[in-house]
C-alpha cells in the first residue's frame, strides 16, 4: 500500500468509528425516551380506567339520588298543597 491509501483507510475507519459511537448514543437516548413514553401511556391508561370507574360510580349513585330528589319534591309539593287547603 502506498501512503495515500493508508491515509484514506485511517480516515474512513475513524469516521466509521465516530459514526458507530454516535449511533450507540442515539440508540441509548431513543431507548430512554421509549421507556418514558411507555410509563406515560401506562399512567394515562390508569387515569382513564379510574375515571371510567368514577363515572360508573356516579352513574349508579345518580340514579337513586335523582329518584330521591324527585320523591322529595313530590312530597314537598303535596305538603304545600295541603297547607294551602287546610
Amino acid at each position: 500500500m502506498n501512503t495515500a491509501s493508508e491515509v484514506l483507510v485511517i480516515i474512513v475507519s475513524s469516521i466509521l468509528a465516530i459514526f458507530l459511537i454516535v449511533l450507540i448514543v442515539v440508540g441509548v437516548f431513543a431507548i430512554k425516551v421509549l421507556k418514558q413514553l411507555r410509563r406515560i401511556t401506562e399512567r394515562a391508561e390508569n387515569v382513564t380506567a379510574s375515571m371510567a370507574a368514577a363515572a360508573t360510580t356516579f352513574e349508579k349513585a345518580a340514579s337513586p339520588l335523582a329518584i330521591v330528589r324527585l320523591l322529595g319534591s313530590i312530597v314537598n309539593q303535596t305538603s304545600k298543597a295541603r297547607r294551602r287547603r287546610g
